[in-house]
């Protein structure tokens, strides 16, 4: 623990940092792990006109354990185009998938995307993956 008598910053400082790289980034070594993943949805509209995000079907959104306003890495398995965006939830049970703004140019409706998000933690954990078929229906999860 920093004691401030004992760390001053004058002569002290390595000492202090190299106290706090073991006692943070050695035992608390964060990582980025995929939290949830919509896997194979189909893109329902593309809207450039529209502010930006992606739209998902909120049935979708809750088995994958996503969040609206969450920042999403999208993957077109049609194209290999990558990009990030944030979430918004869209009507249940309507399948949609909408991306918009921007990246509306980088997908055409019909592709097929893989919607990834990821937390930052330091312990192992399970995704939540969900197959959909061409309506973005839930299959099951992988």
């Amino acid at each position: 623990m920093y004691n401030p008598s004992r760390d001053s910053a004058i002569g002290r400082s390595i000492g202090l940092g190299e106290r706090f790289k073991r006692a943070f980034f050695l035992h608390n070594s964060m990582r980025q792990l995929l939290r949830g993943k919509i896997h194979r949805a189909t893109v329902t509209a593309a809207e450039p006109e529209y502010v930006g995000s992606i739209v998902i079907d909120h049935d979708l959104l809750d088995r994958a354990d996503i969040w609206p306003g969450e920042k999403v890495l999208i993957s077109d398995v049609d194209n290999a185009a990558r990009f990030e965006t944030y979430v918004v939830s869209g009507k249940r049970g309507t399948g949609i998938i909408s991306v918009n703004g921007a990246a509306a140019h980088l997908v055409r409706v019909g592709d097929k995307v893989i919607i990834m998000a990821f937390e930052l933690t330091d312990k192992p954990m399970h995704s939540k993956v969900v197959l959909v078929d061409q309506e973005n229906r839930f299959i099951r999860n992988l």
